[in-house]
């Protein structure tokens, strides 16, 4: 039995430790250059709150009014309230290639004083894109993930953002945006992370496989392809070329700090050249106190006061200054950074002290990599 269980797990092993060693595929590298969502947003009013709106704000007045008068009502926006609708911002994404008549998600988000977005229904708002055209046409009931309560003291709470929710699917597409896909005899692909060799690597596999000239990379960043004339083919090739697995090339060796977090991460290629470094703190510790001698009142052989002092207050400072043992560390050459980070680690420093010694390193000229502060 024990045997089958340790069969069982260096097998469980082999197989994450081969998907580990296998080539990226290219849809995870790359992007293709005309194909990608555009944002749309539009301006419209929730209703049917309870009693948490926008009360009487007067750009959510004047939108009923707006909104009432289309139904060849005339209102004044006196004789109107606001405590049961919000003025409200709606955003979507459209994904490329979406049709006409389908169907995307929403995000509504109240921009007046309404407290919470609970159970409202968004009223049909159209969503233009930068271009001022309408591509989607919004309405539906509100999916709100927070709440919110409020005392009569004054005192509230709430969980998670009552006042944004999301409506699914609640957009309908009016307007297809034109993608160069169809139509266009080459397209661009643009690596998510340049680098010459991973686009020198990707260019010689797809001309590998699909045929000498092909592809050909203009930059460490993007890279041409040709694709057939014929547009019911291309959706197999493009199918076939971002399937190609491709082996990329080893990062630029970074250090990236984030100053604010104390966060700091260190590329697996960092490397050390020999250096020797020293780290250790002084510590100044200033003790304020006073000394006060009393007055003093003198007397002649008749009892009469000759001479009287007043009391004297001198301020006392003491200062004690002293250093903690200094550690100390050799990086020999070739140092990789398990290295690095064991040395580091075993004179117990904070993110602060290990801030200083890389940059230290990287003014002696003794660190390999870029070093880049967030």
């Amino acid at each position: 039995m024990k045997n089958i269980k340790f069969t069982f797990f260096l097998v469980i092993f082999m197989s994450l430790l081969i998907n580990t060693l296998k080539a990226d595929r290219l849809k995870d590298m790359v992007s293709f250059a005309g194909i990608r969502s555009n944002q749309l947003m539009g301006y419209g009013v929730v209703i049917g709150l309870d009693g948490t709106g926008d009360s009487s704000l007067a750009l959510t007045l004047q939108s009923m009014q707006s909104t009432i008068s289309q139904f060849g009502m005339n209102v004044d926006t006196s004789s109107l309230s606001a405590k049961n609708a919000a003025a409200v911002m709606i955003t979507a994404d459209l994904d490329p290639f979406t049709k006409v008549g389908q169907k995307i998600g929403v995000t509504v988000s109240s921009m007046g004083k309404a407290k919470s977005l609970r159970g409202g229904t968004l009223l049909m708002t159209p969503l233009k894109g930068a271009d001022g055209r309408t591509y989607a046409i919004a309405q539906g009931n509100l999916a709100v993930g927070g709440f919110g309560v409020e005392g009569a003291d004054g005192s509230s709470m709430s969980v998670n953002i009552p006042t944004v929710g999301t409506i699914s699917n609640g957009a309908t597409v009016e307007r297809m945006v034109e993608a160069p896909f169809i139509n266009s005899e080459n397209f661009v692909m643009n690596l998510h992370q340049g680098d010459f060799t991973t686009a020198n690597r990707i260019t010689e596999e797809i001309n590998k496989v699909f045929g000498p000239n092909v592809a050909k990379a203009l930059d460490h960043t993007s890279i041409s392809v040709r694709s057939p004339k014929d547009p019911a083919q291309k959706v197999s090739f493009m199918s076939l070329l971002e399937n190609l697995e491709v082996d990329p090339a080893s990062p630029i060796a970074k250090v990236v700090v984030n100053a604010r977090t104390g966060t700091i991460v260190i590329g697996g290629d960092v490397r050390v050249t020999p250096a020797a470094v020293s780290h250790g703190s002084l510590t100044v510790k200033v003790n304020e106190d006073s000394n006060t001698t009393p007055g003093q009142t003198l007397y002649d052989d008749a009892g009469n006061v000759t001479t009287t002092t007043e009391a004297k207050t001198e301020n006392d400072t003491e200062i004690k200054a002293g250093a903690d043992t200094a550690s100390a560390f050799v990086f020999d050459a070739g140092t990789s950074l398990a290295d690095v980070v064991d040395a580091i680690n075993a004179i117990g420093t904070t993110s602060a002290d290990l801030v200083a010694i890389l940059e230290a390193l990287r003014a002696a000229g003794a660190l390999r990599a870029q070093m880049i502060i967030i």
